[in-house]
């Protein structure tokens, strides 16, 4: 009764009656433009969801871990704090994961360990019989070493793979034959798929039809659904695109036990597996700690989307191997999530949400279709043998590139928010960086060569920011200059002008003159005059993109830096211009 009482202050407000409100305070800007967000997987995001947005979503009523499973595997919330171990010698990767599970981990994953034989199986497991242990590189050797130890000594908790079964459906028809107890053997990697530049959408369908692939590959050799099923799991990397990543594993187990029931398989079966890791392809060199935030967002996401496991990377892991210092703060990243925070005591937080809802079922919906596509033209490995799939994510990646390079996607220490004064050539191992693909590798390679011909040659250039005329314009246009000019690592100086003489006397390489649209032919005609009368060639950049460049350009501007410039093309021209080296990459 005292609730009811209470929202009588807050009478009920119509739809109709939200978008007058907001379209009084557009006062008259386009809708659409202003508040509507478009997104590479065709969604367009409203600014605001209401109940009646979730009239045409399926399955709210089913309770985590209840089927389809979109709520989660289980009726519980939590993960396993997955430590990923790279040791190659057995024995020591025994003690790395020994140590790891001492100081909070909960599960290992052998990601470059060595095993040739039962010899070398049993150093790697010893004393982590209690203790899940996932071999991420597995092989069919391997695997055939795992099943004769777990046949002739069963352990307690799971042994799981990363091992495609689609590479010899054969094979892993055979193994399913004589399956232990406790051992889940292949792995559907979705995560490659992120990394390749795949949009949520490409995620969730690519990584379903390939799950298909593996259903009706059994199926046809005689293994039943069920079986078939129970014995893989499926891995996801967690980008940045905060939402859509919870949506994505949710959207996920939908349709997996979609797929499932589709063949015959009974619900309880039908739980997707999912391993998280954070992306590799958020990575920076730059501002390397801004990877601890990222992989904290990343791991949150997984959290939320209900992962079953969760590795979060080292921050260093893209420029160097790990130290202990960096492992532990990744580990204690998720202790801090789940122990502190307590982020596992919930199923499915974002149950119910108008927003997380409706993305949940559009991105369902829309892998769905992607399946039925690929399915089409014969399955998922005949569309990847066909080229069908690298064309889509070459598509995506493409895009995705173009929005880092314009800085509408922002990497923050990267293409956005630089320290152009940091220095990280003596700190990386150069062959490391470029081991995986990532989005910051574009505009690394620029400031290092930044670094590369400072190192060599004992200076950088120096670039002036003029600043003159109007009060407001040339202050914000030197700022907008400064942070794009920062992206190559260039020393940058700003100074404020009264007269033209006094920038052509300054000592500079290259000057970027700061001012208004209108008073830029007056100002720079008159500086180019100066600069022409001391003796001097500096070239002169105008920072706007005014009404006037053709004029200003026939004056001897050598170039404009706005909004719309390319900044991987202007400061590799650049670069070029004021003789620093764009050879020798590595």
């Amino acid at each position: 009764m005292a609730t009811e009482e209470l929202l009588k202050e807050f009478p009920p407000i119509t739809t109709a009656e939200w978008e007058a409100a907001i379209k009084a305070d557009l006062k008259g800007a386009d809708y659409v433009k202003k508040l509507v967000g478009q997104t590479p997987e065709g969604l367009a995001v409203k600014p605001y969801y209401r109940a009646e947005d979730l009239a045409a979503v399926a399955a709210l009523d089913a309770a985590p871990g209840s089927f389809p499973y979109l709520r989660g595997t289980s009726a519980a919330g939590g993960w396993l704090i997955t430590e990923e171990i790279a040791e190659a010698d057995p024995e020591k990767a025994n003690a790395a994961a020994r140590a790891a599970i001492a100081a909070g981990a909960e599960q290992v994953a052998f990601t470059g360990t060595l095993i040739a034989n039962l010899s070398d199986l049993g150093l790697a497991l010893a004393g982590l019989d209690e203790i899940p242990v996932h071999f991420a590189s597995a092989t069919p050797a391997l695997l055939t070493l795992v099943v004769e130890r777990l046949t002739q000594r069963p352990q307690t908790a799971t042994i799981s793979s990363g091992w495609n079964p689609l590479e010899d459906a054969d094979f892993a028809a055979q193994l399913l034959a004589k399956l232990p107890a406790k051992l889940v053997p292949f792995t559907i990697d979705g995560a490659s798929f992120e990394e390749s530049g795949a949009t949520s959408v490409e995620e969730v369908g690519f990584t379903l039809a390939a799950g298909v692939d593996y259903l009706a590959a059994m199926t046809a050799r005689g293994i039943g659904v069920d079986q078939a099923a129970a014995a893989v799991g499926f891995h996801f990397a967690m980008g940045a695109n905060f939402f859509f990543q919870i949506a994505k594993l949710r959207a996920f187990r939908s349709v997996w036990a979609q797929a499932v029931a589709g063949f015959g398989g009974s619900m309880g079966v039908a739980q997707a597996r999912v391993a998280a890791r954070t992306s590799r392809w958020n990575m920076a060199v730059y501002d390397a700690h801004n990877n601890i935030l990222r992989g904290t967002t990343e791991a949150l996401s997984a959290i939320l989307g209900g992962a079953n496991s969760i590795s979060i990377a080292a921050y260093d892991e893209c420029f160097r191997t790990p130290n202990e210092a960096s492992k532990r703060l990744a580990r204690n990243t998720q202790l801090v999530l789940k122990q502190e925070a307590q982020l596992g005591r919930v199923a499915d937080p974002g149950g119910g949400s108008y927003y997380l809802e409706t993305l949940t079922d559009y991105l369902g919906r829309k892998g769905w279709e992607l399946l039925q596509k690929i399915e089409s033209v014969g399955g998922y490995q005949k569309a990847s043998a066909d080229g069908i799939v690298a064309g889509m994510l070459a598509q995506s990646m493409g895009a995705r590139n173009k929005m880092i390079a314009q800085r509408r996607n922002v990497l923050t220490g990267v293409n956005q928010f630089v320290n152009a004064q940091e220095k990280v050539l003596d700190a990386i191992d150069a062959e490391r960086i470029d081991s995986v693909r990532r989005a910051a590798q574009p505009f690394e390679r620029l400031r290092l060569r930044t670094e590369r011909h400072a190192k060599t040659t004992g200076k950088s250039p120096k670039i002036l920011l003029a600043e003159m005329g109007d009060v407001k314009l040339r202050g914000l246009r030197s700022q907008f200059a400064s942070d794009f000019l920062a992206c190559a690592g260039f020393p940058l100086a700003k100074q404020r002008f009264d007269q033209p003489e006094a920038v052509a006397a300054a000592e500079a390489d290259l000057i970027v003159l700061c001012s208004s649209d209108p008073e830029y032919p007056a100002l720079a005609a008159a500086l180019l005059t100066a600069l022409r009368a001391a003796g001097r060639t500096t070239p002169v950049i105008v920072a706007g993109n005014p009404d006037s460049a053709e004029e200003l350009k026939a004056a001897g501007v050598a170039d404009f830096v706005h909004i719309r410039t390319n900044p991987i093309e202007f400061l590799t021209r650049w670069q070029q211009q004021l003789g620093v080296a764009t050879g020798n990459e590595a």
